[in-house]
């Protein structure tokens, strides 16, 4: 009997037993919004085809949720080429946030990875950048919104770029800063799409200690860094 798992279905992927990579799951999920976005799809059938991609373990698994959908070019050859992630610079390492029928927050002091995606299914997603440890000068947010939604706060310094859709929904960006002008400074780039849903992105000053609200005695650490970090502590004498 020929072995058929190294058959290549639609030029989907040279090698079906590959295991599918975050990447590939998000550029999957890439095709069935397209898909929605042009009537091609159901409400019912996106949010099923959705939940198999990403409960796909290989490409293989891939293959049945988008054999019958056109794909935006560029995106079946994608899938379809292996690459190292040495050779591929959206296969950095990155971070995934679920939200479905519920919610996710990231505020603080939190390092967020170099690339995120969410996916927020009647639920909602919020993240807060003020007091977060960049990884370096750009972050990537790959953001799946279906009835639901996603609040960002960003600091005054960092800059945003959206690139993404809505469909019967909203994205609304702030604009930029004097601070977000400097060529150093940070940047956020959005990507995705949202559907029957909303991307919000709102720029907040960093928030005043307690201690110095109060007029107390505190002890100044500076982290360096891209966007540097101010910790505060209350001296042991308050006197």
């Amino acid at each position: 009997m020929p072995d058929n798992s190294w058959v290549d279905p639609q030029e989907i992927n040279a090698n079906s037993r590959l295991r599918a990579s975050d990447a590939d799951r998000d550029t999957a999920a890439a095709v069935v919004n397209n898909a929605l976005a042009e009537g091609r799809l159901t409400a019912t059938e996106h949010s099923e085809r959705l939940d198999a991609i990403f409960s796909a373990k290989t490409h293989a698994d891939l293959v049945p949720v988008l054999d019958d959908l056109p794909a935006p070019r560029g995106v079946r050859q994608d899938l379809a080429r292996p690459q190292s992630a040495a050779a591929d610079p959206s296969s950095r390492r990155g971070g995934r946030l679920v939200a479905i029928l519920g919610g996710v927050t990231r505020k603080g002091v939190w390092h967020p990875e170099p690339v995120i995606s969410v996916l927020a299914v009647l639920g909602g997603a919020e993240l807060d950048f003020r007091d977060a440890v960049l990884p370096g000068n750009e972050i990537v947010l790959r953001a799946t919104t279906v009835l639901g939604g996603l609040e960002i706060t960003v600091p005054p310094e960092m800059r945003v770029v959206d690139s993404g859709t809505a469909i019967l929904g909203g994205r609304e960006i702030v604009g930029d800063s004097a601070e977000a002008s400097s060529p150093d400074a940070p940047v956020l780039r959005i990507e995705g799409t949202c559907v029957l849903g909303g991307v919000e992105v709102k720029r907040k000053a960093r928030k005043v200690p307690k201690e110095l609200r109060l007029g107390k005695r505190v002890n100044l650490t500076i982290e360096a860094g891209r966007m540097p970090v101010v910790r505060v502590k209350p001296t042991d004498d308050d006197s």
